[in-house]
Order: structure tokens, then C-alpha cells, then sequence
């Protein structure tokens, strides 16, 4: 009898301690891509319906400052809290921002690591690499990054990463500002490329369009500065030798268009732009994505990984849907340059 009773005992305990285990079931400190599950536990709305979307902790590191990285990640911020929200969970934010510093991103990267968070947004290629160096357990989403291959120092680049890396391009087809270029300045001869050197994804963009120009006809130009204290300069040198400059999607020059403004207004030179942006700053025209969308693209990812448990390392790469002409009504009017049908003014 003494036995029965005993067993009774030992198997009311070992249910118990079940039980206590079942409740730390999604503990948002345990990072996604450290298992096969998504970290939150599963909730019950109020409708009574099952919800697998519980608690995640995302740090967002964004390289610097200005309109596009801006937009960018508050489309993430917006779709993801919307799409975990209606499936019952929350989602909390650490926004950090590298001051246009990139020796700023490991150790902000380190933090996150740190607090184990369940995933990490890296705005812009800085931030991406830096992001690639500090975890391979904790899924990593770019967004406006240019070149993955050239990023993450893929030179097999397929489409995927395999690892724990995916996200959004901000790519716009250069051959596409190329032909826009030309529609606008046919009768140019020189075009200066200005960019800032110590960005691998303005440089990769300068590699593909300066062949592009110069079959056209155009005589091409490199104008590199190597952070904000010498873009002035640089963009003086551009405008002397220059009838028209081409910018790419460039963080750098994006966060320093008053300078550059103040340098190529007053000779006369048009800048085209490769994205809306530096276009609305000190450009003439661009053929620009919507980065607010890509953000939000990429907040769908995130909710893809955290609350269905999807790979990263599998997920494609995914592009801006939409590009569009558009130009700067106050900038062209300065220059005298008319824009042509089939462009939309840039508001604000």
C-alpha cells in the first residue's frame, strides 16, 4: 500500500514538473535562428482562435540618417508590427543608428548578439556586413542594400545566402538611368560619377553603369570621396569637369545633398540620381524605388521567420516592385531643363 501511495506521489510531482517547463515555452530571449520553432509561444485572441505569433525582441541597425534609410525602416517597423499584431503577438524595437560611422556597426551589432534578440534588420550595406560578422545564429534581414553578392562577399551570388541572411535590394535598373540620363542630356558629353569609395554597393553601381554611359557615347568621369568632410570638394572637381553628374543610391552622398547642392546649383549642372532622395536634395530627375514599400517587403519577411519559422538562408532576395521616373520641378526650373511626359514630380 505504503508503495501505491509513493508512486502516486512521485508521478503527481513529475507532472507538475512538466507543467513548469511547458510555461517558459517561447521565451522571446531565445533568438529564432536558434531553433526550428518561432521563439514566442502561441496566444489566444479574444475571437478564440489558436494565434502562433507571441513576443520578439528586433534590433534594427540602420547606417545613417536621411529620407530612404528612414523610410525604409519604418515600412518594416509598420508591416511587421501590423502582421504580428493580427495574429495576436507584439513586437518591441531597438533602433540604432550608426551616425553615417561604419566602425559604429559591429559594436552595435554586439549588443544585439548581447540581448538575444530573436532578429536582426540591417539598413543599408554597412550595416548588413557588420551584421554578417557579429552572429550565424540570429536571422539577419537586409533592406536597401544594392548587391548581396558584392555585400556579403558572395561571388557564386544565386539569389539565396544559405546562411541565416536575407532581406530587400533597392537596385534600380541601371541601364534604365542610363537611358533616362541620355533621354534628359542627349547633347552632354561629360558625365562625372560621383560617389562616395568606401561604399562597395555605390562602387558595384558605378562598375556597371559607367560601361553603360560610355557605349552611349559619354565620356565618363570617377569623382570618389571618402566620407562627408570631402564631398564639397569632390563635388566642386565633378562640377568643373562635368556637363551633367550621375549619383548612385550612395548613404553617404544621400545624407550630405545640401553640400553637394550648393556646389552644383550655382554652375549649372544637373545632377540625375539613383534614387528619390538625393534626387529631392540636390538632383534634377531619378528613376527611384519606393523605400517605404521595401521596408515593408521586408517586414513581411521578418514575419515569415519569426512566426512561421522559414529560413532565411532559403528566401530570395527580394526587389523593389515599382520604379519610377521622377524629378525635381523647383531644381529643373532653376537649370531650365524641361522634363519630358511620363515623369512625376517629386511632392514636398
Amino acid at each position: 500500500m505504503k508503495k501505491k501511495i509513493l508512486a502516486g506521489l512521485l508521478s503527481g510531482a513529475m507532472a507538475l514538473s512538466l507543467t513548469a517547463c511547458g510555461g517558459t515555452s517561447g521565451n522571446a530571449s531565445t533568438p529564432a535562428g536558434n531553433s526550428s520553432t518561432p521563439a514566442a509561444s502561441e496566444t489566444t485572441p479574444a475571437g478564440g482562435e489558436t494565434s502562433t505569433a507571441g513576443t520578439y525582441n528586433v534590433g534594427i541597425i540602420q547606417l545613417v540618417q536621411h529620407e530612404a534609410l528612414d523610410a525604409a525602416t519604418q515600412g518594416f517597423q509598420d508591416k511587421l508590427t501590423e502582421l504580428v499584431e493580427a495574429d495576436g503577438g507584439t513586437v518591441n524595437f531597438d533602433l540604432k543608428n550608426a551616425s553615417g560611422d561604419s566602425a559604429n556597426c559591429p559594436t552595435i551589432v554586439n549588443g544585439f548578439v548581447s540581448s538575444n534578440v530573436d532578429l536582426i534588420m540591417a539598413n543599408a550595406t554597412a550595416a548588413l556586413q557588420a551584421a554578417q560578422a557579429g552572429t550565424v545564429d540570429i536571422p539577419i534581414l537586409g533592406t536597401s542594400i544594392s548587391d548581396y553578392g558584392t555585400a556579403l562577399g558572395m561571388s557564386d551570388w544565386t539569389g539565396t545566402t544559405g546562411s541565416n541572411i536575407s532581406g530587400t535590394t533597392d537596385l534600380a535598373p541601371l541601364d534604365g538611368q542610363a537611358e533616362m540620363l541620355q533621354e534628359l542630356f542627349p547633347d552632354a558629353t561629360n558625365v562625372g560619377l560621383l560617389y562616395c569609395s568606401a561604399e562597395p554597393n555605390s562602387s558595384y553601381q558605378i562598375g556597371v553603369i559607367k560601361p553603360i554611359l560610355e557605349e552611349m557615347g559619354y565620356v565618363c568621369t570617377e569623382y570618389a570621396f571618402t566620407d562627408s568632410n570631402d564631398v564639397a570638394s569632390v563635388a566642386q572637381s565633378a562640377a568643373s569637369g562635368s556637363d551633367v553628374i550621375y549619383i548612385p543610391t550612395d548613404n553617404t552622398a544621400a545624407s550630405c545633398t545640401e553640400a553637394i547642392a550648393n556646389v552644383a546649383l550655382p554652375a549649372e549642372v544637373p545632377v540625375v540620381a539613383g534614387e528619390q532622395g538625393i534626387c529631392t536634395g540636390c538632383g534634377v530627375a531619378t528613376l527611384s524605388i519606393d523605400y517605404y514599400e521595401l521596408g515593408q517587403i521586408t517586414g513581411e519577411m521578418a514575419y515569415e521567420i519569426l512566426v512561421n519559422g522559414a529560413n532565411p538562408g532559403e528566401m530570395e532576395v527580394q526587389p523593389a516592385p515599382n520604379f519610377t521616373k521622377m524629378y525635381n520641378a523647383a531644381n529643373c526650373e532653376a537649370l531650365g531643363i524641361t522634363i519630358p511626359d511620363g515623369y512625376t514630380a517629386i511632392e514636398g
